[in-house]
């Protein structure tokens, strides 16, 4: 997991994008995009009980992020 947040903080750093950044809207979305599936991939790879440990913020932001990644019915 360590391994794939090092790897999306690399892809963010670097001057290289999958879509160059001028491109309008379309530029900055793959960022986004890729951002959501490496945050999906490291949460659901830590568990929902990991999640729930290690929460730092509200209940509600931590039923919004279970939803999004998809372990609500964890």
């Amino acid at each position: 997991m360590r391994i794939a947040l090092v790897a999306l903080l690399g892809y963010l750093l670097l001057p290289i994008d999958l879509v160059p950044d001028f491109v309008p809207v379309i530029g900055y979305l793959d960022d986004a995009i890729v951002v959501a599936l490496v945050f999906r991939f490291v949460t659901r790879r830590a568990g929902a009980a990991a999640l729930d440990r290690h929460w730092p913020g509200t209940p509600e932001g931590l039923r919004a992020v279970r939803v999004a990644v998809g372990l609500s019915g964890s």
